[in-house]
């Protein structure tokens, strides 16, 4: 049996309202049409989580909301928010779920994409993990506590702009 991993990167972040700390940013008008743009791929191509794990950021919250893909109750925690690879990592070999949606932030998000596929797919954007990338990786294991770096294989990657523009 195998194991998807939907990692994606939360949507645009307003940066209008100086008052808010980093934590508190809620997604710009962008970033919601990005976010339900994402939503719609994932379900047009089958990829619907069972579980959902994610920074409790209110950018990330927003995110999952406006992705429309309901299903499942996410688990938000304060242990994503930022988190470098290595935490990303031990969130995920935690699982229980066959198809986890891993939401979170740059730049480890980024790190972690690049680490954990066995080859990059071909893509400009891939490395930079842009606000709403969202990589769809497959894991040959039934245990999520057995993945490891280079060990998944690339099923898709899409940026929001390759679906809004």
């Amino acid at each position: 049996m195998t194991r998807i991993l939907i990692l994606t990167r939360h949507a645009k972040s307003a940066w209008d309202d100086i008052s808010l700390g980093d934590h508190d940013r809620t997604l710009n008008k962008r970033g919601r049409r990005s976010a339900q743009a994402i939503g719609a791929w994932l379900r047009q191509h089958g990829y619907l989580p069972d579980q959902v794990i994610s920074s409790d950021a209110v950018r990330t919250r927003e995110t999952w909301t406006e992705m429309g893909l309901g299903g499942c109750e996410p688990e938000f925690t304060r242990a994503l928010y930022l988190a470098q690879p290595e935490q990303l990592l031990s969130s995920l070999r935690q699982a229980s779920g066959r198809v986890v949606l891993l939401l979170g932030h740059n730049p480890g998000i980024a790190e972690f994409a690049g680490q954990i596929v066995d080859e990059a797919p071909a893509h400009a954007r891939f490395f930079d993990y842009p606000t709403g990338a969202t990589t769809v990786i497959e894991f040959a294991t039934d245990d999520w506590a057995e993945i490891g770096w280079h060990k998944g294989e690339v099923l898709d990657f899409i940026v929001p702009r390759e679906l809004t523009d």
